[in-house]
């Protein structure tokens, strides 16, 4: 069963997502996340504890992804591409943290925090496919094809027609050593 802590998260996650920022108020989380305001306040005692707790989960949702980022089976770059891709489906729900996240990295004070969370976020995949990748440039231009794929997975744009991941990954391998499929 979910608790009050992650159902309110759900929930911001949700509107975040759903309805952008402006409609994130604590009143609407707690009716969303099905709890009382006070029951809200109790977990994030306010709107920037709330933002600092959805940033917390990203971080922690982020290094669980670069683990198994590192331990897959096919390889670091097979998994990051696949997992990218629309449908890949990355495990434990960094994705959708991911994008909500993105709904409040703005210019204020809080987006530098947001944007701060984000290179970490960045420099652990690049870590984690350095970890197979000895070349620099070439672990980033992995990245940069996962990050691709990856926003094709946040807006729901398609693969071209006949095109998928493991097209990437047959080419990928002529010039990506290491690149396992």
């Amino acid at each position: 069963m979910t608790g009050a802590r992650d159902r309110v998260l759900d929930a911001y996650e949700t509107l975040l997502i759903d309805h952008g920022p402006g409609s994130a108020t604590l009143d609407a989380v707690a009716a969303a996340a099905e709890v009382s305001k006070g029951g809200l306040l109790y977990h994030f005692a306010s709107k920037d504890a709330l933002v600092t707790g959805l940033l917390d989960r990203l971080r922690e949702r982020s290094a669980a992804d670069a683990d198994a980022i590192r331990s897959a089976p096919d390889g670091a770059v097979a998994y990051y591409l696949r997992t990218s891709a629309p449908g890949g489906g990355v495990p434990g729900g960094v994705t959708r943290t991911y994008l909500a996240v993105l709904r409040i990295s703005d210019g204020s004070a809080t987006g530098q925090e947001v944007r701060d969370v984000l290179a970490v976020v960045d420099a652990d995949a690049f870590a984690a496919l350095r970890a197979e990748l000895e070349d620099p440039v070439l672990a980033w231009l992995a990245q940069l094809v996962g990050d691709g794929l990856y926003l094709r997975t946040l807006t729901g744009t398609p693969l071209p027609p006949g095109l998928g991941v493991e097209d990437l990954l047959a080419r990928m391998r002529r010039y990506l050593p290491g690149a396992e499929a």
